[in-house]
């Protein structure tokens, strides 16, 4: 390798939509004519991409900063944690730049004045689809930034902005490069999925000589013609949501639904300011299933929120129990530097939501073992991620990456990443499956 090629590494933190942030600032890095180095010695400057959004989070980003001072001593913080420049040079003066969020463009000018590109970059040095932190067969799809909604917990508006969603035609000319380039699975991802193009009145752009609108329901069914798996994360339950499952009871996208409903109770929805009709989501959800009883529902919840109850918790479970939720995740309640509920009364006891996190998360656990153990003799479609000496491991379509289950198929070595066969499931425990390949 030429010593004297400019390397840039990496250090990506956060959520998918940081990733996204990360593979768009190295694909244009790269485009530049920058090596892309995967260690810290081998780099001569190192971009910490931070997440912000709890405290621990927050002290994350500024260990990983700190490692990466000490590892390497050349360091370009950004993210969301890049918006408290202060608190970062506080911890690490010595950082070289600091930028917030999505901010590409200013990432790369610190990265030409610590570290200058070549004088003639070549474009064909990037591939079309960009330059990716995901495996080969599955990339996130980020359709918009941002959000409108004003949750007392959350200071994601306040870090990412308002919605700002892409035109349909440039997501979809993505999603198409990325297929064409071997990608088997798209995620859907954004702040707020369902929202997409609110901003943009729902503007039509040409895709193929044919308008598409930036709405979410068309921007689905496009994607369903791309031939791969397109999953759908964080999608509010507006009410054009409904359309999405006629898509999925066709086979056009997944049957899968990451919906962040964050509680039940009424009350404690109320102070988060968020939807409080339970009964009605209660409602679709028995919908949805009728027309298509594959669908997987994910969701995310916050336990010890200011003011619930223990009643308002026993609710939760209840409601957990009819809704029946395939895949579930919580957080105990922490205040966040900048959110409306640090100011709110009665803040439960952390002991407390140590107690309620933990019962919360066996009740889930019960939920989704029985609903596993069901698909026992089923054969699923399974996309593999691995393979090694023992065999290979795989997702169901009810599998998203990193966040949920895995399907294992002892004894399959023969496969690749990559790869869907058909798997007869032989067993099941909490959120996983076992099975062998369908003769």
């Amino acid at each position: 390798m030429n010593t004297h090629i400019p390397k840039v590494g990496i250090v990506s933190l956060g959520c998918a939509k940081a990733l996204v942030d990360s593979e768009r600032i190295l694909t244009r890095l790269r485009a530049e004519g920058y090596e892309i180095s995967g260690s810290y010695d081998g780099a001569n400057v190192v971009i910490v991409n931070t997440c912000g959004f709890l405290d621990s989070a927050r002290a994350e980003s500024l260990e990983a900063i700190g490692e990466a001072m000490a590892e390497n001593g050349r360091v370009i913080v950004t993210g969301c944690l890049g918006i408290d420049e202060a608190a970062i040079r506080k911890h690490h003066p010595g950082v070289l730049a600091v930028t917030g969020p999505h901010a590409y463009e200013a990432v790369v000018s610190a990265v030409h004045q610590a570290l200058p590109p070549l004088h003639d970059p070549y474009q064909a040095l990037v591939p079309p689809e960009g330059l990716r932190l995901t495996p080969r067969h599955y990339a996130y799809l980020k359709i918009s930034e941002g959000c409108n909604h004003r949750c007392s917990f959350c200071i994601i508006p306040s870090i990412r902005g308002d919605l700002a969603s892409r035109p349909a035609a440039e997501v979809l000319e993505e999603a198409e490069r990325l297929a064409e380039a071997g990608v088997k699975e798209l995620l859907v991802i954004s702040q707020d999925t369902g929202a997409y193009g609110l901003d943009l009145r729902h503007a039509e752009s040409a895709f193929h000589g044919r308008p598409v609108k930036a709405r979410i329901p068309e921007l689905a069914a496009a994607l369903g013609e791309l031939g791969v798996w397109v999953r759908m994360h964080y999608v509010y339950p507006y009410p054009h949501v409904d359309e999405l499952i006629p898509l999925m009871a066709a086979g056009r996208i997944l049957p899968y639904l990451d919906i962040p409903f964050q509680h039940a109770s009424p009350a404690v929805l109320r102070a988060m300011k968020r939807p409080a009709d339970h009964e009605r989501v209660l409602e679709r959800i028995t919908r949805w299933r009728a027309q298509v009883p594959d669908l997987t529902l994910r969701s995310t919840f916050i336990v010890g929120f200011p003011g619930e109850t223990e009643a308002d918790f026993e609710f939760l479970l209840q409601w957990l129990e009819e809704a029946q939720l395939d895949r579930v995740g919580c957080f105990k309640y922490e205040n966040v530097a900048g959110a409306a509920a640090n100011a709110l009364g009665d803040h439960v006891e952390d002991e407390v939501k140590e107690e309620r996190h933990a019962r919360f998360m066996e009740a889930a656990r019960q939920v989704a073992d029985a609903r596993m153990q069901a698909k026992v003799g089923r054969t699923l479609a399974v996309l593999i991620d691995e393979v090694d000496e023992e065999g290979a491991i795989g997702r169901s379509m009810a599998d998203s990456p990193e966040v949920d289950g895995s399907v294992y198929l002892n004894g399959e070595t023969d496969l690749e990443p990559g790869d869907i066969v058909m798997a007869t499931i032989e067993n099941a425990e909490d959120y996983d499956l076992w099975g062998s390949v369908a003769g």
